[in-house]
């Protein structure tokens, strides 16, 4: 066999891109090796830092409407539509970004995806100027731009998945996606302070010109150090891909064998529908922070452009801290009671909570303690979100990527409704019911994980 990259065709599948000089030589005596080189860690912090970026991107828009609205003569429904729209984008290219992830690799699809958002992140800041201005109309400009951003952004959760379910272990999958997606809590936190800062200084063009920037710049820095797989990065010695892939890395290739998607297996299986309700759910309550709160503090407690901006990285904190937390909790979970426990006793007890916050905040009239327990309905939510993530590499490792974009669909159909939906349910019934109704939309998606078996996998087809 030649000793170059190898293609084999076969009644199963495709084996892409397998380089047998890439993969580290194993120890003769592994037990008087060296420690495990811990390059997944650096692949999970780059993950962290292209999550926050995603976020970046994501949450800032909602921030700089304060100056947007006027500047282009818009309303707030009208950004309702602006809002969803990205959400529109982002739902329905969340499945074919984790099939790309599946059968190209993380690295090129992720390091193209972030280029694509951050273009059309900087071309927000002139959407009112663009040649579609003149066909669609300023909001109809904006809206596309919006759109645009959420196809790009719609393949880095699942990507993030793909990268986890290649280079970590079972073990650790719950902490991998809780690291990596806790990103987005340290880019919605880090946002508000900063895009009110920047657009108080400089006006609300700069924040989408700096991260269209920085999203580059993050992109480059991905495509040059990541690989698809453990076995292809030169950073990886044996001792790694032996805690990775277990005892039999390196006694034969681990080949990225791409088959055909198991769409029957996926929908004879009840515990993939049960978790995209719940993560549908989710969304819902998610898109409520994401695109109202830092409004909901200036316009309905009476916070200043910059203090509501400061107080509303409350939530996002809330996330840094538990997102994480709660995937170290389902890894742990599992290790002692099973994986269909260690997932859903998570995922049901932190989106329970979630909504019993949201609720308890509400009837509070004291601002900081309300906005203390909202803040906390937020991080429970994304407590579950390793459980959510972990759930569906346990179900298809091979397939986790585009099982993932199932689940992520899920979130962002309830994501497409949350950013329009809140605002009609508060001007017509005021901002309590339209906070309740969200906190029951977290207590149904808690309850429907008392039905989740991912311990079990996919249903075998007939």
């Amino acid at each position: 066999m030649p000793t170059g990259d190898v293609t084999l065709n076969n009644a199963k599948g495709l084996v892409l891109g397998y380089n047998p000089r890439a993969v580290p030589s194993p120890s003769p005596n592994p037990a008087s090796g060296p420690a495990p080189s811990g390059t997944r860690w650096k692949i999970l912090a780059l993950l962290t830092l292209i999550s926050i970026i995603t976020y970046v991107d994501r949450v800032n828009i909602s921030v700089a409407a304060r100056q947007m609205m006027p500047a282009l003569g818009l309303t707030q429904m009208q950004m309702g539509y602006v809002f969803s729209a990205f959400v529109l984008g982002y739902a329905l290219f969340q499945i074919p970004g984790g099939w790309l992830g599946d059968r190209w690799g993380t690295r090129l699809v992720l390091a193209g995806a972030v280029v694509w958002w951050s273009v059309s992140t900087a071309l927000t800041a002139v959407a009112g100027t663009l040649p579609t201005a003149e066909c669609l109309g300023v909001l109809g400009s904006l809206i596309l731009i919006r759109f645009l951003i959420g196809v790009g952004e719609a393949a880095a959760l699942p990507n993030f998945s793909r990268a986890v379910a290649n280079w970590f272990p079972l073990r650790e999958r719950g902490l991998g996606m809780g690291v990596s997606i806790g990103g987005i809590g340290i880019g919605s936190a880090i946002t508000p302070p900063l895009v009110a800062w920047m657009m108080v200084n400089f006006g609300w063009q700069s924040t989408f010109y700096a991260a269209g920037l920085a999203g580059v710049l993050i992109a480059g820095l991905w495509g040059w150090y990541a690989t698809d797989r453990p076995e292809q990065h030169r950073g990886v010695n044996h001792a790694e891909l032996l805690h990775i892939q277990g005892e039999s890395a390196g006694a034969t290739p681990s080949l990225l064998l791409v088959e055909p998607v198991p769409w029957r297996a996926f929908a004879r299986t009840p515990s993939v529908w049960w978790i995209v309700v719940s993560y549908t759910a989710l969304g819902y309550v998610a898109y409520v922070y994401m695109s109202w709160f830092y409004l909901y503090l200036v316009n309905e407690r009476g916070f200043g452009v910059l203090r509501g901006a400061f107080f509303a990285s409350g939530p996002f904190l809330a996330m840094t801290v538990l997102c994480p937390l709660g995937g170290w909790v389902t890894d742990r979970v599992a290790a002692a009671f099973g994986v269909n426990a260690g997932r859903s006793w998570v995922g049901s007890a932190g989106m329970l909570l979630s909504g019993t916050c949201i609720v308890a905040g509400t009837q509070i009239a004291e601002p900081y303690t309300a906005i203390t327990l909202l803040s906390l309905g937020a991080g429970f939510l994304y407590f579950t979100v390793g459980a959510f993530w972990a759930s569906m590499i346990d179900l298809a490792p091979r397939h986790a990527g585009t099982l993932s974009g199932v689940m992520n669909t899920g979130a962002n159909i309830g994501g497409t409704l949350s950013p329009t939906l809140t605002p009609w349910l508060a001007e017509h019934f005021g901002w309590n019911v339209s906070l309740s109704f969200a906190a029951a939309i977290a207590a149904i998606g808690g309850l429907l994980w008392l039905l989740v078996r991912p311990g079990d996998g996919l249903k075998k087809e007939a």
